[in-house]
């Protein structure tokens, strides 16, 4: 009987000798489905399940995008304090903590490097770091990819992922609008093709401006598109917003994207695209 009873009370496993399952394993999408993080990186961070598009940053973009190498440029730029914002937390301090807890530099990376074959300049953005938010350096390093662009001949990506302007440089980070929109119209004047991919989310300022000016604007399957929130909206126009309102697929119907891509097709459909408009052979890819 002694096998069915237990001689001392409590259980006696030394917790030194417990496993917890290690962290980043497996990945849990809103709609429930579970998977293993391998098999979702090797499907470009989409549930094959469900199709859900997990949110990932320029590295991981870059990763996607490139063939192989790449080369980051204009990685030192920092931001200041222009305006000596002054809270509980100073912006220096901010800007400090951010960069430590996500080891970027600011909310965009900028490379160089070949995709299928032909070199291209790509500018993504990180929401991660301070919500993805329009300061002077992303409007800088924004303009430089675009010079970078016009000075070796190439086609450029800019990806958008942010929750607007910086309110810690006030009117320095509106101004970026207007810098970015006018780089860009030097880069159409050079006739070399823009292609602008919104993410989710792509908010405020950044959708004012460079966003959405893409000689071709395209989005990722659910992402959310706008200038202010559907609550902001809704308020100013005291009326009640239509169902899947801002949404990329919402946009798409009424005009705003050309059209709507998978991740794990984007290097091909935009590939595809600069091969058309600047006149190269298709390939089959």
């Amino acid at each position: 009987m002694a096998w069915f009873k237990r001689k001392t009370k409590g259980i006696h496993t030394s917790t030194k000798e417990k496993k917890d399952t290690p962290e980043g394993l497996w990945h849990k999408t809103p709609t429930g489905k579970i998977i293993d993080t391998e098999e979702l990186e090797n499907n470009s961070f989409v549930s094959p399940e469900d199709g859900f598009h997990i949110r990932i940053g320029s590295q991981e973009y870059f990763n996607i995008l490139f063939d192989d190498k790449f080369k980051e440029i204009d990685q030192n730029i920092k931001s200041k304090d222009p305006l000596k914002f002054i809270d509980k937390k100073s912006y220096n301090e901010r800007v400090k903590v951010a960069r430590k807890k996500t080891g970027l530099n600011d909310a965009v990376k900028v490379a160089v490097g070949k995709s299928y074959g032909e070199n291209v300049v790509i500018a993504c953005m990180d929401f991660k770091f301070i919500g993805g938010s329009m300061g002077s350096v992303v409007g800088e390093k924004i303009s430089r990819a675009v010079d970078t662009a016009i000075k070796k001949n190439l086609p450029l990506i800019i990806i958008s992922k942010s929750g607007g302007a910086r309110m810690m440089e006030g009117a320095i980070s509106l101004m970026q609008m207007a810098k970015t929109s006018a780089k860009l119209a030097q880069l159409a004047n050079n006739k070399l093709p823009y292609v602008s991919l919104c993410t989710d989310p792509t908010t405020g300022g950044t959708t004012a401006s460079f966003a959405m000016l893409g000689d071709i604007n395209i989005s990722e399957p659910g992402a959310l598109i706008a200038f202010a929130g559907p609550r902001v909206v809704k308020d100013t126009t005291g009326k009640d917003l239509p169902e899947g309102f801002q949404t990329s697929e919402f946009l798409l119907e009424h005009g705003f994207l050309d059209f709507i891509s998978s991740r794990t097709e984007l290097k091909k459909k935009i590939n595809l695209y600069f091969d058309l408009i600047l006149n190269r052979p298709l390939r089959s890819i």
